[in-house]
This record gives C-alpha cells, structure tokens and sequence, in this order.
C-alpha cells in the first residue's frame, strides 16, 4: 500500500471514521472560513447592502458548484469501491475519465451562469438596491466553476483512495492567499463585492492546482499508460449514471434554497442580510456533519467494494452516535450565544436581533440534520444513488411547500424562512432513515 493511500477495510471501525474525518474537518472549516472572510470583510467594511447583494446570489452559485461536485462524489464512490476489491487497472481508468466529464459540465454551467446572471437575480426578485452589486459577485463566483470543479475532483479522488490529509495542506495555504487577496482587492482597490468573489475563485484555483500536481508526483494511482488514459464511453457513463443522481440531488436542494432565497428577498434588505449572516453560521455548523458524512461514504465504499457488510452497518452506527453528541452541544451553545455570533459578521442592530431568534429556532432541528448527512453518507458510499433524487425532490417539495404556507400567515412573518428549513430537515430526515431500515442500499456493491 502506497503512503498516501490508505484502506478503510481493517481496524476499528470508529478510529478509522473519525480518523478520516477529522482532516476533512478542518479542510471544509477552512473553505467556510473563505465565505466567513468575504462576509465579515464585506459587511463590516462594505455595509449591510453589500452583504444582503453577496447573499442574494449564494444559492444559485451554490447550484453551479454543486452540479460539477455531484459528478465528482458519483466518481468517488466507483473509486472507492474499485480501490476496496483491489481493481488498481479500472481505478486509473475511472480518474481519467472521470476527469473529462468533469472538465466538461464546468465549462458549460461556467457559460451559462455567467451569461443569464441578470435574469436568474430578476427571478429571485432581487431588491433594486442590491440587483447591480449582485450581478457582479455572480458572473465573477460563477466564472470560477471550473476552478471549484477541479478542486472538488481531485478531493474526490484522493478520498476516495482514502487520504483525507493532503487536500487539507493546500488548502490551508490557500485560505491565506484568500485573506490577503481579500483585504488586497476590498481594502486596498476598492473593488468592492467583486473583489471578495475575485480574491475566492483564486485561491481555490491555487488549491486544486496544487492538489493536482501533487497527485500526479505521488500517487500511484495517477500513473497511467495510453489505455488508462484513453477516453472509455463505458466508463465515462458509469461515472454520470452514479454522480448525475447525486448532482441532481443537489439541484434540488439548490432549487429549494433558491426559493427560500426568494421568500427572503420579500421581507426587505434587513431580512436578506440577516439570512445571509445565519446562512454563514450554519455553513460552519454543517462542516462536521459534512465531514463525518463524506468519511461515512469512503468507509462504506471501501468495505462494500471488499464485501464487509457487517462493518459498514457498524461505522454507521458509531457514526450516528458521534451525530448526536455534537447536535446537542450546539443546540446549548445557541440558546446561549446566537446573538453574539450573527454580531460578528455585521453590526446593524436589527439584523442582530432577528439573527438570535432565528439561530435559536434553527438549532433545535440540528438533530434531523445530522440525521440526514450521516445516512446519505451511507447511502451514497453503497452506490444506493437513486434515492439521492427522492431525497432532493423530498428537500424542494418540503420548502416550497413549507415557505408558501408559512410566508402567507401575518404571525409568522419573515420566520418562515428559518422555520421551513427546520421542517424539512425534519422529514428528509426520517425518510432517510427509513431508507436505511430497508436495506436495499446492501445490494448496490460492485460484487453484486
């Protein structure tokens, strides 16, 4: 076994997880910490418009990026399994290949985002006040897909093969050209909200370049003769048949948010600003579940691919225990300092106050939440992808549905926006578990 690969397939169940999980930690605390500086850089020293502009265009970035992502995890999970049953020759074919249809899908939503930026802000219903800013955060945020594209790729891969670490070094590095790019284009060119988007892509092109390079120096893996490299139809096919479901999956969701954007957008550049700031919160908030779902999907890759079904149900039982612990101390850390922690991304005392409530209502459904990443960990790591798309119709269905209804009753108000993606993770939740109760996830292993 090469140094920088790594089998998920012996040892304890739980270390293993948790292991892997802990760099993936901090790698997505640290691409949080990217849209944390924008935000704070943005809000305090641009003001409360500028920050409700960059946040009226998080959900259809967040739909671009996630496309190119989907194709990226379904590729993972082939890898992955592959790696686990030992099949070295069609682990390098799928890296190949899987690079290209890639490479692809980013150059086209590349295109297409940014020409239709106007009109998909128009749909949203972006304010007036706000539309001009935010047009130019998103063609410059979307003219770096392929950029994002690449990174997630090459993270895929390496997880897949089981190193969670190196990922993580250059993004570190990253995350400070990111810093200083910000305050450089912000602070010192005055570029405005144009600067922050700028200062990001860069740094993530940075980091998949360098993650890139890396992994064509050291890992076995990426050592490939003409047949390996060669464009294979087959597996090119295997590749979107396992991540189109996912990335539609994440359409989905990212339809859904668009929409819940939407109804933010009608209560007023107070309200945007605000579910911009508790939006950023929760990003951070997700990142363990996040990691621990993305360690759960590598283990259970693994082990499905090497067919130890017993130690799959086993790591997600420990898994989902892990969960809990960490949703209930969140939930305390909330009721006791929500208002503080949406204080320091801006300061407008209004936008503070509606910000407490709302991260002390959020909270209380960080249980479901957890519930839902942990078990499409699983899911996804078996190849189950189909119940990837139920489960992003059953998110869009939930907050539309959830949004309409809530946003019309007067008492309620602009709380609906925070209480819809509770309800939501409530019952995407409980499907997802009974989606495991039924076992048929057992029977999507390569060796089936």
């Amino acid at each position: 076994m090469n140094t920088y690969t790594r089998t998920m397939t012996e040892g304890s169940e739980f270390r293993r997880i948790i292991l892997f999980t802990l760099p993936l930690l901090l790698g997505n605390l640290f691409q949080q910490f990217y849209n944390i500086v924008d935000s704070v850089i943005v809000g305090q020293v641009l003001g409360k418009n500028a920050l409700a502009a960059v946040g009226a265009t998080g959900s259809i970035t967040y739909l671009c990026y996630t496309l190119c992502i989907g194709i990226s995890l379904g590729t993972g999970i082939l890898i992955a399994q592959h790696f686990g049953a030992g099949n070295s020759d069609q682990v390098k074919r799928l890296i190949a290949n899987s690079a290209y249809v890639v490479a692809v899908f980013g150059i086209i939503l590349t295109a297409l985002s940014v020409t239709f930026a106007p009109d998909l802000l128009r749909l949203l219903e972006t304010p007036d006040t706000i539309f001009d800013e935010a047009v130019g955060y998103m063609r410059i945020a979307c003219a770096g897909t392929v950029a994002v594209a690449a990174y997630n790729w090459i993270n895929a891969v390496m997880r897949s093969l089981g190193n969670s670490s190196i990922p993580l070094i250059f993004l570190i590095v990253a995350s400070v050209i990111n810093v200083g790019l910000d305050l450089l284009f912000v602070l010192g060119f005055g570029m405005g909200v144009g600067g922050a988007a700028l200062a990001t892509i860069i740094a993530q092109g940075v980091s998949a370049l360098g993650c890139i390079v890396f992994a064509f120096l050291k890992f076995p893996q990426f050592r490939m003769n003409r047949s390996h490299a060669c464009p294979d139809g087959k597996v090119m096919k295997n590749c979107i048949s396992k991540g189109v479901p996912i990335a539609l999956q994440n359409a989905f969701i990212s339809i859904s948010m668009i929409y819940l954007q939407r109804t933010a957008n009608t209560f007023g550049d107070t309200v945007i600003a605000t579910y911009t700031a508790t939006m950023r919160v929760e990003q951070l908030i997700q990142q363990p579940f996040i990691s621990l779902s993305t360690a759960v999907s590598t283990f259970t890759g693994q082990n499905l691919g090497a067919g130890m079904l017993d130690r799959c149900i086993r790591g997600y039982r420990k898994s989902m225990i892990a969960m809990a612990g960490f949703s209930v101390f969140m939930l305390g850390v909330f009721m006791l300092c929500s208002g503080a922690i949406v204080g320091f991304f801006v300061s407008d005392p209004d936008v503070i106050a509606i910000g407490d409530t709302a991260l002390k209502l959020s909270s209380c459904f960080y249980l479901f939440l957890g519930t839902i990443h942990v078990t499409r960990g699983l899911l996804n790591g078996a190849g189950d992808v189909g119940y990837a798309m139920v489960n992003g119709f059953v998110e869009v269905i939930g907050r539309i549905g959830f949004a309409t209804v809530l946003a019309g009753i007067p008492e309620i108000g602009c709380w609906a926006v925070w209480a819809t993606s509770g309800l939501t993770w409530f019952i995407t939740g409980v499907m997802s578990v009974i989606r495991y109760k039924g076992g048929r996830w057992k029977t999507h292993g390569i060796r089936n």
